[in-house]
């Protein structure tokens, strides 16, 4: 064990208190949203609201949950994803702010619906399309008409309806999930929007649903609960995808998000450390903040020395990744680090880090994936 003076400066910028409106965060670790599967029905139960405190109790700074589902027919693909409507699930979502906030923590939930990634013929809802900006999936496959201006808006309203009910029931902010290839980063990406209405067409058309999204959620939640938007470049269905080629493109595209009330983006990346555009060191969350003025949380193999799905072969409890994270935090590249596969493993992580107990880390390994430890 190492506990020295010289670690303590090392670290000590991931240890800071950060202010996010009315919230003061007491460090900079955030529990990135990792996919779960372990609710039944759509209702998070106590090993749930166990697995939540789990980290709170660790030191996590903020939890973001993972993908809950709007209210919204085709929003799901597998029965045990958490749902955020219906007052089983609810009940179930406050049981988890209530523990994670009896152990000193704060918790987002994340908003999701799944576009035309949900399989046809997926439960929980066999007879549901999926749906999407045109109606096409990643790969081309037509699998629905494109959504009407109605059915769009009655989305917008589901993404406002779950946003009031997350502040109603306790959370302390919430995160839409705008990236991955998901709905919202389906209205983004010119390879799945081909609307030629005003939701598509040029890049800064296809961001007015989500800019919707944003200001029906701000409207619901008022001036001062904190709203985060999930962005990134990467699909699953390609990594080497771009929204934004360029500072002036990404300039373009997040002006109506910040305009429609974002306070904070959580910018996903495979490897935090890889630069977004030629000629700069900024990752990708360095370049939203520093066109934006907002704050920027990073992700990407942090904790891991390796990126996430080399770290399958039972690798990924090193610390390389956190001392070039600790560099860019210093720096000021961006705020807030979040940490998922890691986290995963190790509730402890937090504590650990900050003590100098790099030697009593638990290595990553995809098993992970089959409990809520």
């Amino acid at each position: 064990m190492t506990n020295s003076s010289t670690h303590s400066q090392t670290v000590q910028a991931l240890f800071q208190p950060f202010n996010l409106g009315n919230l003061t965060l007491p460090n900079r670790i955030v529990m990135a949203p990792m996919t779960r599967g372990f609710s039944p029905n759509g209702v998070p139960g106590q090993n749930v609201a166990d697995y939540y405190r789990r980290r709170a109790e660790g030191g996590v700074g903020l939890i973001i949950t993972e993908g809950t589902l709007i209210n919204h027919p085709a929003s799901a693909s597998n029965p045990n994803y958490p749902s955020f409507y219906g007052e089983a699930a609810l009940k179930g979502w406050a049981e988890v702010v209530a523990s994670v906030h009896g152990a000193g923590g704060l918790i987002f939930p994340q908003l999701w619906h799944e576009g035309t990634t949900r399989k046809i013929g997926a439960l929980p809802n066999l007879e549901a399309l999926p749906v999407g900006p045109s109606g096409i999936t990643s790969a081309g496959v037509k699998v629905n008409e494109p959504l009407t201006e109605t059915e769009i808006a009655e989305i917008v309203q589901a993404f406002a309806q779950a946003a009031a009910d997350a502040k109603r029931i306790g959370f302390d902010g919430i995160e839409i999930h705008g990236a991955h290839g998901y709905l919202i980063d389906e209205f983004f990406w010119d390879k799945t929007n081909h609307r030629t209405d005003r939701y598509g067409g040029s890049l800064v058309a296809r961001t007015l649903f989500a800019a919707e999204v944003i200001a029906a959620c701000r409207l619901a939640v008022g001036p001062d609960f904190p709203i985060v938007l999930r962005i990134s470049q990467w699909k699953e269905s390609t990594y080497t995808s771009q929204l934004a080629k360029n500072p002036d493109e990404l300039l373009q595209f997040l002006t109506p998000l910040v305009n429609a009330g974002v306070d904070i983006f959580h910018c996903s990346t495979r490897r935090f450390w890889e630069p977004e555009f030629e000629g700069s060191e900024l990752n990708f969350a360095g370049w939203v903040k520093k066109l934006t003025g907002k704050p920027t949380i990073t992700v990407g193999s942090v904790g891991l020395d390796e990126e996430f799905l080399s770290s399958f072969g039972g690798k990924g409890s090193g610390t390389a990744s956190i001392d070039k994270v600790l560099v860019r935090l210093e720096q000021g590249e961006f705020d807030l680090v979040a940490v998922g596969r890691a986290l995963l493993v190790d509730p402890e992580w937090p504590h650990k880090i900050k003590d100098g107990r790099n030697d009593e880390l638990k290595p990553f390994t995809k098993e992970a994936f089959g409990t809520l430890s």
